[in-house]
């Protein structure tokens, strides 16, 4: 029999970009803008109670799927949502994610603190942390791309 355990972790990433508040918002309010730096959504609602969905993966499998519920949207400011991960059909993990944008001189700080519970070593905080970076530095480039506005 497997052994079930799950080990809860929080984790703080912070990056600044040299772009407003309104635009790295925007990244993320904006279905086409977020498909650039994080996976094409599914399904994508955002709003107080809304959903965002997406399933993909490498070629190879498995097949992830990211299901997450707006909890708290303040523009320009705040992004609070929760959401499951699965890895094909085993769940993996189940996080709240609050997501703050802090003018700056030059742009914008942009704090992602999450909270998650990680099941059966499926996932790891240090492995999620890892991906969470990634994904936040190509949100970076995007904006770089973009230009300053």
């Amino acid at each position: 029999m497997t052994e079930r355990f799950t080990k809860h972790a929080t984790f703080v990433v912070e990056k600044t970009y040299a772009a407003a508040p309104a635009r790295v918002f925007q990244a993320w309010a904006d279905p086409d803008a977020k498909a650039k730096w994080f996976s094409k959504p599914d399904g994508f609602e955002f709003r107080v109670g809304g959903r965002e969905y997406s399933r993909g993966g490498p070629p190879e499998g498995p097949i992830f799927t990211f299901d997450a519920v707006y909890q708290e949207i303040v523009p320009e400011e705040r992004i609070v949502y929760t959401y499951t991960l699965d890895s094909d059909e085993t769940r993996i993990s189940v996080s709240t994610t609050t997501v703050e944008l802090i003018p700056a001189e030059g742009g914008t700080k942009l704090v992602f603190t999450e909270q998650g519970a990680f099941f059966d070593g499926h996932d790891t905080p240090e492995i999620r942390e890892h991906g969470t970076n990634e994904m936040l530095n190509a949100l970076g480039r995007i904006l770089e791309e973009q230009g300053q506005a």
